[in-house]
């Protein structure tokens, strides 16, 4: 039967001192972390390996311990989500500086808090997105996202009149082989209308 433990996480930014690392492993091993999970990297990298190690790590009964907010969370959302990652497997949170331990009645309250907060701002984000949408529109700026590929049809379609290969177009067009077959087939009789205007064209340059 597995038992439970207290799995530390330390974080120090690639500008940070070494001596900052060094105080937190030390805060973590007084605490009583048995295993310690360790990176340096920053805090709004994309990835961060060992973050990850330790939430697929971390068992039911067992509870995860930084010893401040900014070296775990780089935001209250991202924070919400890597509790609700452990909460998952059934294990715990505790960050030092600020008391806090999901374990307690007081620690689930404030991530409920917490929780209420990241909501509470991703509503404001969406409704000045859609403020800013609405005031675009209604002075005739907004035009909605054009995808890149089919802004580039008329091209695709041009070069393959041209008698260019598809691969010959997605190299030059730097757009996918599905896409080029997509307009190539949403388009049937382009290639001949396309013919025909240049052997027009032609016709009348000779001339």
């Amino acid at each position: 039967m597995s038992t439970s433990a207290l799995v530390g996480y330390a974080r120090t930014s690639t500008t940070d001192q070494k001596a900052g690392l060094e105080a937190q492993l030390r805060d973590l091993e007084q605490a009583g972390c048995t295993k310690v999970f360790r990176e340096e990297i920053s805090s709004v990298a994309t990835n961060r390996p060992q973050l990850a190690a330790v939430l697929e790590w971390v068992r039911e009964g067992d509870t995860l311990v930084v010893t401040k907010l900014d070296r775990l969370a780089r935001s209250v959302a991202d924070l919400v989500s890597i509790t609700v990652a452990l909460k998952a497997k059934g294990a715990g949170l505790r960050i030092l500086a600020m008391n806090l331990d999901t374990a307690t009645p007081t620690g689930k309250l404030m991530l409920n808090l917490l929780g209420s907060i990241a909501e509470f701002e991703r509503e404001l984000m969406l409704e000045r997105q859609r403020e800013g949408i609405a005031k675009a529109k209604a002075d005739g700026k907004y035009a909605g996202r054009q995808p890149t590929a089919r802004a580039k049809a008329q091209e695709v379609l041009r070069l393959r009149a041209e008698g260019k290969s598809a691969g010959d177009i997605v190299t030059a067009l730097r757009i996918s082989r599905a896409s080029v077959f997509r307009i190539l087939a949403e388009h049937p009789n382009a290639k001949t209308l396309i013919v025909q205007g240049i052997a027009l064209k032609t016709n009348l340059a000779g001339r």
